[in-house]
Parts: structure tokens; C-alpha cells; sequence
């Protein structure tokens, strides 16, 4: 981005706000997203800067000097950090790979600009005066953030941009200048993720309009790389397909049989769509974040069996099994609890079911009792994975952990780093 000079001007917002308008106009996928940011002057901010709650820091000096034209290209620029919550994933990046410090930090903030600025102009957008991009680091284009940061090393050639400041919402590190999660006018993790869908929406409906970068952001924003999901359909679908599983007779199809029988006509076997039902723990051990999980296996279990809503049913457990209801949209079901976990009322509510279900899928943290007999239909177990330190079992008992699923029930991580079943 342009580098920083003195800064002493009141902050000049119908320039400002001038420079936003043509950033939309440009690229009016993104306006949702640059319309939500809230504006804040700092002079402590080299040029704009962005936190994680959607507040944008903006030198009042930096907007002076600095045309329209290419301070629409900054808001695009730092609207993408957070669209592409690269904060989230370099605090995610910084964990796994033990990096610390603000100068690695620095290179988070340069890698991110890579990936932004390798296509994010021209068609209507000027790229600001010193925007880094992979060309400038002798680097491949079109790779992620995590890519870029394995290929560079701050020295010689990353010198001149010591300055360089996208903020907090950029990197991940707090600044001085931050108003924080309890300041004024930031976004809620809810409103976020609304405009991130609203944002990748506008990019799937028109996608010939978009960059390259762009197109894979939304796609993934819809369908996120998850590997349990497909381990948890394959489950599903190996469940349904056992002897016996989703098999009746019928006359509609005479069995080949019925020529050694003449004048006898004879039914044939024919396989039918399973019928799921899914158990949701609701417990109050189980977080929200992980129950906006199950929402999304609801709908990847209902694509394993065909897309037949109509035969999967889904009841939500904590230490008692609540009205089961067919499935019309995941995002439709209410899912109430909160108490202690008994899943075993889930089995029973799958027994008393009318039909009785082929495959009962499990969604759950793994802290319940679970039947000492084996149930009369096939069972799929997705736990949520918890990593150590993060979402711990027990906040009273640290070295609490729960009992093992059964050996009759195929088992599934959901949200481990790499999907493992048995």
C-alpha cells in the first residue's frame, strides 16, 4: 500500500466515503462488505488499517494526499483481509507452526497481501501505489496466504516494507490504536458471517465477474474443505447399504425367479432410500459452534442418501430426545437443550420411530452413556473433535474423558485436521 508520511489533516470523509462509492461501483460484489465497515480516524494508523470486528483505522493525513482512485483501491484491499479472515487463520497458522513475534506477524501481513493483490485490480480498480505482490517477492501467483508465507524470508528484498500495517484484522496482533471486542460499532461473529455469505452469494450469482481468487474464496466460503464430511456420508452410505438395509419386495418388477414357476407371478427384492434418523446433543457441553457444525452434516448426510429430505428425520438430545421432525432445511431446525447428556433417549425415540430408520446417525461430543445393547438398526457416530487446551471436556475436571463409543457403531471425527473412521 502507499507508505506513510506526516499525518496532521481532519480526516476528509466525503473524500473517504467518495473513494468507497467508486471501490463499489468497481466491484459491487464486495459492497455489502465495504458498506459494513465502520470508519474510525486514528493518527497513530499509517494509512488504513482494519481490526477483526470490522472497524477501519484511517489516517487522516494518508487520505490528504492519496487520489480517489487509488484509495479505492485500499478499501478493497483491506475489506478482503477480513472477507478472507486472515486474522483467523494466522492466529490458526501461528499455533501450528510456533510463530511468534511481531516480525512474524510481518510476514503474515505481506503473505496476505500477496494473495489479495495478485488479481484484485485493474477493471475499474488502480492498484495503490506500493500494494506488494507475489511478482514483487519473485513468487508464483494465485497461491494462499499459508503458501506465500512458506516461500519468503524477511530480508534484503522485504526492507522497504518494514512500514506496512493492514492491523490487527490483517494479522491477527492487536494494536494500540484497537477499540477492542467492547469498543463502539463493531460486528458481532453472527453479522460477520452474514456478510461473508451475502458477499460469496453475490460472487456465485455472477461469477464471470469476478477474479480468479474470488471465485475459490466463495466457493469455499459455501463449501469449506472438510474431509469427516465425506467420511461421514461414506459412513452413512456403507450403513444403508448392508444386508437388509432399505430392501423390500415388490410387484411392480416380477422376479426373474418367476419363470421356473409358470402361472405363478413372483415378487422381486428391490432397494429402497434408506430412512435416517439423526440424534443432535444439545447438551449444554456441546458449543454453538459445534452445533452450526451439526447443522451442516444434517445436510451432507441428506445429500449421502440421494437428497430425499423426506427420509431423514432429526431429533435434538440432551438428557431427554425432543420431537423428531422430517427433515424440510437444516437451517430450519430447531435445536433445543442445554441440560445434561443422556443420549440413550435418543436411541429409544429412533426404536418408537414409525417407519423404523435404517441408519441412526449420532452427532455428539462423546459425553453420554450410551445402550449396553447393540440397537436393531446400523449406527454412525460423528464426535466432534476437541483439541487439547481448546473446548476441554470438562471445565471442573481437566482429565475427565468420556466413554468410548460402542464397537457396534462406526465412528467419525468431525473437525479433525484429517477425518479419521473406523
Amino acid at each position: 500500500m502507499t507508505t506513510p508520511d506526516t499525518q496532521d489533516a481532519a480526516l476528509d470523509l466525503d473524500k473517504l466515503f467518495a473513494a468507497r462509492l467508486h471501490a463499489a461501483r468497481a466491484r459491487p460484489y464486495l459492497a455489502t462488505a465495504l458498506f459494513a465497515l465502520h470508519t474510525v480516524a486514528s493518527r497513530q494508523v499509517p494509512t488504513m488499517a482494519v481490526d477483526r470486528y470490522w472497524r477501519c483505522y484511517v489516517s487522516p493525513g494518508f487520505v490528504d494526499r492519496t487520489p480517489v482512485e487509488d484509495l479505492a483501491g485500499v478499501w478493497v484491499h483491506e475489506v478482503s483481509h477480513l472477507l478472507r479472515d486472515h486474522h483467523g487463520r494466522s492466529d490458526r497458522v501461528a499455533r501450528a507452526r510456533g510463530l511468534t513475534g511481531p516480525a512474524e506477524r510481518l510476514r503474515m501481513n505481506i503473505a496476505a497481501d500477496c494473495e489479495i493483490n495478485d488479481d484484485a485490480f485493474g477493471d475499474g480498480l488502480v492498484r495503490p501505489e506500493g500494494a506488494v505482490t507475489p511478482q514483487f517477492l519473485l513468487l508464483p501467483p494465485g497461491e494462499l496466504m499459508e503458501e506465500y508465507l512458506s516461500l519468503f524470508r524477511l530480508g534484503p528484498r522485504t526492507q522497504s516494507l518494514a512500514w506496512l500495517d493492514c492491523g490487527s484484522g490483517a494479522d491477527g496482533r492487536e494494536r494500540d490504536w484497537d477499540l477492542g471486542p467492547d469498543g463502539a460499532h463493531g460486528l458481532s461473529a453472527q453479522e460477520r458471517d452474514a456478510v461473508r455469505f451475502r458477499v460469496a452469494q453475490g460472487i456465485n450469482a455472477r461469477p464471470g465477474h469476478a477474479p480468479r481468487g474470488w471465485k475459490r474464496w466463495a466457493e469455499e466460503a459455501f463449501h469449506p474443505p472438510q474431509p469427516w464430511r465425506e467420511l461421514l456420508g461414506a459412513a452413512v452410505r456403507s450403513a444403508a447399504s448392508g444386508p437388509g438395509a432399505g430392501e423390500d419386495y415388490t410387484y411392480g418388477r416380477p422376479s426373474r425367479r418367476a419363470a421356473c414357476l409358470p402361472g405363478i407371478v413372483l415378487p422381486s427384492l428391490r432397494r429402497r432410500p434408506p430412512r435416517v434418523f439423526v440424534a443432535i446433543d444439545t447438551s449444554g457441553s456441546v458449543s454453538d459452534a459445534e452445533l452450526g457444525s451439526a447443522l451442516l452434516e444434517v445436510s451432507a448426510i441428506s445429500r449421502a442418501v440421494g437428497g430425499r429430505r423426506d427420509l431423514v428425520t432429526v431429533a435434538a438430545c440432551d438428557a431427554a430426545a425432543r420431537v423428531a421432525h422430517p427433515l424440510c432445511r437444516a437451517e430450519g431446525i430447531t435445536l433445543m437443550g442445554g441440560g445434561g447428556t443422556d443420549l440413550r433417549s435418543g436411541f429409544a425415540a429412533a426404536l418408537r420411530a414409525t417407519p423404523r430408520p435404517d441408519v441412526v446417525v449420532v452427532l455428539t461430543d462423546g459425553q453420554t452413556p450410551w445402550p449396553d445393547e447393540r440397537p436393531p438398526y446400523r449406527t454412525v457416530v460423528g464426535r466432534f473433535s476437541r483439541h487439547g487446551g481448546e473446548g476441554s471436556w470438562d471445565e471442573d475436571d481437566p482429565d475427565y474423558v468420556p466413554d468410548t463409543p460402542p464397537a457396534w457403531a462406526r465412528v467419525v471425527e468431525i473437525g479433525a485436521t484429517t477425518g479419521t473412521g473406523r
